[in-house]
């Protein structure tokens, strides 16, 4: 019969004896163990394996900006090469893993666009998508390990297993397995087998040679096998240790490119000994560099918000968390930064792909939110704003076309949508006396503002500033180079005093807008009662009660004022 038709079977389970000897097996995985990555990338290139990419989260927290990037450059890849993307869920960690973590793995990343096209969702012919539940494959190939003698059975207490770490560290030797069933024989087995001792499936590890794979992004990186010692597949309770779980998903799922984080690494040198001893063909690895905190050190909780659900509730586009997160570590080679989806996946290649760890800035990313979120079509981007404020109860339902006058005027200083309220809000107020009385405002009081206050008030009581305003932005030009000739002002000593008594601010988007949308705010009833708005009457009421020589004295005496007087 042949082997395949074996697995799993009674006679299989209860073997003793290995069909090849340990000896032979070392020397064979020896001879095969010089492994480079870019091999495989020629049989996909010259028309053999498609590309088949994978994004393996563990369903046990958030989906990590990191975690977020390792499937972007993933996608980007598949999507690059006409390839699949699959989605595989690590759920071995029975005690972490939850569904609620999954469905939010899952919706974060369909938020963000990468729609996967095999999963646990979607299915495809290479499933089921999550490890719990491929049990029974793990099984069935470690059984298949364990006839060919790449396995054996080990019996060792974990009293036992520690007493050799000691042993090792005492002789400054690696912290290798040292014990006796690698090379026990059938009867030994046998009697531990009869006593009901649990065991692990250990694999046999070539005692001397090196192993040594090409990086797509990191070159050539090998190891000696001297250093590692044989290590458990299989726990005593039957479940699978992790690397041999992502070895048998990764080969029996045809994956032909293994992207992801550069903390796998290590785990490099077993998976790629596991998949020797089973005959499987070996995909091309890239390991991509961690992101880092500001401080250069591992991003972390510490440092903010680090999840993609957290920058999705703080009002962050999709667009612009792929667009940022792609150049963590990427580049187009060109000074270009703005990319949509669709330009990543046109630009994206694996070797552009920077091995030195990318630093993650906030406010980097923040600026590209404003980016995108200013590239979005006219009407939704007012859209937004619009049903932004109407939740926020600062606008109410109006034909008056105040939204739109808001957002066209408000949207250059705003990256993100939840940034829109405050916008708004801080247009609509006059802290005319806070402004007053600080100290940036000192050489705009000093230099006669009474004197502009006098004339403006003169203009709005003749109702001559409000015609102007209702006439729209020529009414308002007009009226404003009239206003300052008879001031004999222009340029900043017109405009900077016209700012601070009709605004309130000092600073703040165009005048012009900015006086105009307040008007008419006050005539088209689109603000609610609620919103904080000061209309034009009670800023001018609030003006004329400015006592100007009170003011002029504080400034040019703060400090006497503060010095208590000599007893």
């Amino acid at each position: 019969m042949a082997a395949s038709t074996l697995m799993g079977s009674p006679w299989l389970r209860i073997r003793l004896l290995p069909e090849v000897s340990p000896r032979l097996l070392r020397a064979h995985l020896r001879q095969n163990l010089s492994v480079r990555a870019a091999a495989a990338s020629a049989s996909d290139s010259a028309g053999g394996s498609p590309v088949r990419v994978r994004f393996a989260p563990s369903p046990t927290g958030n989906l990590h900006v990191g975690g977020a990037r390792t499937a972007l450059f993933n996608y980007l890849f598949a999507r690059s090469k006409g390839g699949r993307f699959v989605l595989r869920i690590e759920d071995t960690d029975l005690e972490r893993s939850t569904k609620k973590s999954e469905e939010a793995v899952l919706s974060d990343l369909a938020w963000l666009g990468l729609d996967w096209d095999e999963g646990p969702d979607v299915g495809g012919e290479f499933g089921p998508y999550r490890q719990s539940e491929r049990n029974s494959l793990y099984k069935q190939y470690a059984e298949k390990l364990m006839e060919s003698g790449a396995v054996y059975r080990c019996f060792c207490s974990n009293e036992e297993l520690e007493q050799m770490k000691e042993t090792a560290k005492q002789m400054q030797l690696p912290p290798v397995y040292m014990g006796k069933w690698a090379t026990a024989s059938d009867a030994e087995i046998q009697q531990e087998l009869e006593k009901g001792t649990p065991y692990t499936y250990r694999f046999r590890v070539p005692k001397e040679g090196s192993l040594k794979i090409n990086d797509l992004i990191r070159g050539e990186v090998s190891w000696n096998l001297d250093t590692l010692g044989d290590f458990v597949i299989m726990r005593s309770n039957g479940q699978p240790v992790y690397n041999f779980c992502v070895t048998v998903d990764d080969a029996t799922m045809r994956i032909s490119h293994v992207i992801r984080a550069e903390e796998h690494l290590p785990n490099t040198l077993r998976q790629a000994l596991i998949y020797k001893a089973l005959g499987f063909p070996m995909p091309s690895f890239a390991h991509v560099s961690l992101i880092l905190a500001p401080d250069r050190s591992k991003l972390s909780k510490r440092h903010g918000a680090t999840s993609v659900g957290q920058y999705k509730e703080m009002g962050y586009l999709p667009t612009a968390m792929v667009n940022y997160l792609a150049l963590l570590g990427w580049g187009d080679g060109t000074e270009n930064e703005f990319f949509t989806i669709d330009g990543l996946v046109e630009k994206f290649t694996i070797n552009r792909v920077n091995k030195s760890g990318a630093v993650f800035d906030a406010v980097k990313l923040k600026w590209m939110n404003g980016q995108h979120l200013r590239s979005l079509p006219p009407d939704v981007l007012i859209k937004s704003f619009e049903d932004r404020w109407k939740d926020a109860g600062i606008l109410q339902e109006s034909e008056s076309g105040f939204a739109k006058e808001a957002a066209e005027l408000l949207k250059d200083g705003i990256d993100l949508i939840t940034d829109a309220d405050a916008a708004l809000s801080n247009l609509l107020s006059y802290p005319l006396h806070a402004t007053l009385s600080s100290d940036e405002a000192k050489p705009v009081v000093q230099d006669e503002l009474s004197e502009v206050a006098s004339g403006l008030i003169s203009a709005y009581d003749s109702g001559e500033l409000c015609q102007a305003l209702a006439e729209g932005r020529d009414g308002w030009q007009k009226w404003v180079k009239n206003f300052g000739k008879s001031l004999k002002r222009k340029g900043k000593s017109l405009f900077m005093p016209l700012r601070v008594l009709l605004t309130g601010k000092l600073h703040g988007p165009d005048m012009g807008g900015t006086v105009i949308l307040i008007h008419k705010a006050g005539t088209s009833g689109a603000v609610t009662q609620q919103s904080g708005f000061v209309n034009l009457d009670e800023r001018f009421r609030i003006l004329k009660e400015v006592d100007w020589e009170s003011l002029l004295k504080e400034q040019e005496s703060p400090a006497e004022s503060a010095v208590p007087a000599s007893p």
